[in-house]
């Protein structure tokens, strides 16, 4: 079914225009032209669809389940409180929120299943979560086979823990890893089972700290007989960054060259400790990056060198990473923040926000294999969100560039209709497939009931974080 958008303004990837009619046809950009004169009405700004570029769709804010202010490595097992109580509503939450933010895709690195599916029957129901709501997804199931608690050994952890948090500890934490080639074939079944136009399947190897070389080397291999793209944590933390150079002196991201998985078929979560010269062997690769700026500061993982990496020819993209600044997943906001940490600082910012909103979106959509880059033009796919620019503009004192008032205050709130294929997905600032409220209301209601289920670990999660608190200090290089 054709249809015909009027915006007074429209930022079509690469310029910003004043007055034109957008035109839906077939799910494509059918054309984009000058309307006749002034546009009437309420008045509307039209972008390309945002891309939650890293995500892991956890159900509800994590500071609801006790992780506040953690940095990653206590937080991590703190998560498990949050394990979900029903797969398919845990996705359907994020995935509307992502929406409704303005997400046309999204990458679930799904690290954290229920437990009560198959992978394959629990894959299915977030995929059927992502087409109820309408949007993109990747989906890369998580996977590591070492360092399930600490970077290294962790007998002397378990051995100063209490016997009873020891055996909680171990029961939940330290299970056996699959063999490199049984995940290989997992993944290649949840292929089959839900790959399709708007659902990309790859690799989800958790990070090189968490994964053998083995696990890495027969990703790589498969990644490289497939085309299956890989999603991958680098260097989220300094004990990370410690652990990397003590375990590969010649340097972790040559290692992943080495092994083959440094290809353009990568995307790197965070690499917020990268140095210089892995950001040139990242760019020469064509992998990306992906920034995810909320959860870097809740995580006082730090800033990381985005601007720098951008400079160095590094392709990056934006993520949510299920831990927004406001916890509310939005990726509006986060976006804005990324901007406002990486644009640069001085009369002059390195980064436009027109180029950033290009680049950010085009990296996104590769890395979740979206098709096209995202460019408002004749034939492209018509993802795209629309703001209410009344609202943006609030004061109406002056006429004010549409894209400086977006990313001076634009949030969700703002958006009043994101489109995916030519469907509207949320109309008038509302998720149209699914009743959000309805789904984050029930999951409240399971949760306050399954977090029980981990009361032992509660009533030990003092000595189990003071432990890892004191391995991380006391490992050379890691505090």
């Amino acid at each position: 079914m054709a249809r015909t958008l009027a915006c007074a303004a429209l930022f079509d990837g690469t310029a910003l225009r004043r007055d034109v009619v957008l035109r839906v046809e077939g799910g494509v950009v059918a054309g984009v032209a000058p309307a006749e004169g002034p546009v009437s009405g309420p008045r509307r700004l039209a972008l390309p669809a945002l891309v939650d570029a890293h995500d892991h769709a956890r159900p509800l804010p994590m500071s609801s389940f006790g992780t506040a202010f953690q940095p990653l490595e206590t937080w991590l097992p703190r998560t498990v409180f949050a394990t979900p109580p029903d797969a398919y509503l845990a996705a359907v939450a994020p995935l509307a929120r992502a929406a409704r933010a303005g997400c046309g895709a999204a990458m679930v690195h799904y690290t954290r299943p229920s437990g009560r599916l198959s992978p394959v029957d629990e894959a299915q129901a977030v995929a059927r979560a992502a087409s109820d709501v309408g949007i993109r997804i990747a989906f890369a199931l998580a996977v590591r086979d070492q360092n399930p608690l600490v970077y290294g050994d962790e007998a002397d952890l378990m051995a100063e823990l209490p016997p009873e948090a020891a055996r909680i500890v171990r029961d939940l934490f330290l299970k056996p890893a699959a063999a490199p080639a049984a995940y290989v074939a997992l993944v290649d079944e949840i292929a089959e089972a839900i790959a399709g136009p708007r659902v990309d399947v790859q690799y989800g190897p958790a990070g090189p700290q968490w994964c053998s070389t083995p696990l890495l080397e027969a990703i790589a291999e498969a990644s490289a007989r497939t085309g299956r793209r890989v999603h991958m944590h680098l260097l989220e933390t300094e004990r990370q960054r410690a652990w990397a150079d003590r375990a590969f002196p010649v340097g972790i991201v040559p290692h992943l060259q080495r092994i083959g998985l440094l290809t353009e078929r990568l995307t790197l979560a965070h690499c917020v400790h990268a140095r210089p010269d892995e950001l040139d062997l990242i760019a020469a690769s064509g992998a990306r990056i992906v920034t995810n700026p909320g959860s870097n500061l809740h995580l006082r993982s730090g800033l990381g060198p985005i601007r720098e990496a951008r400079a160095r020819g590094c392709r990056i993209a934006v993520g949510v990473d299920g831990q927004a600044f406001d916890e509310d997943d939005d990726a509006l906001r986060e976006h804005r923040l990324a901007h406002a940490l990486h644009a640069g600082a001085g009369l002059d910012p390195a980064w436009t926000r027109q180029a950033f909103l290009r680049e950010t979106v085009a990296a996104g959509r590769a890395a979740v294999g979206a098709p096209g880059d995202g460019a408002l033009v004749p034939g492209a796919p018509a993802d795209l969100i629309v703001v209410d620019l009344d609202a943006l503009d609030r004061d109406a004192i002056l006429d004010v560039d549409a894209l400086d008032l977006l990313f001076a205050r634009g949030t969700a709130a703002h958006i009043v209709e994101t489109m995916v294929d030519g469907r509207t997905i949320v109309a008038d600032g509302v998720v149209t497939g699914v009743d959000l409220p309805a789904v984050e209301a029930e999951l409240r209601a399971r949760y306050r009931t399954e977090v029980r289920r981990y009361d032992g670990l509660e009533r030990s999660w003092g000595a189990l974080d003071g432990g890892l608190r004191r391995w991380f200090a006391g490992c050379a290089g890691c505090g």
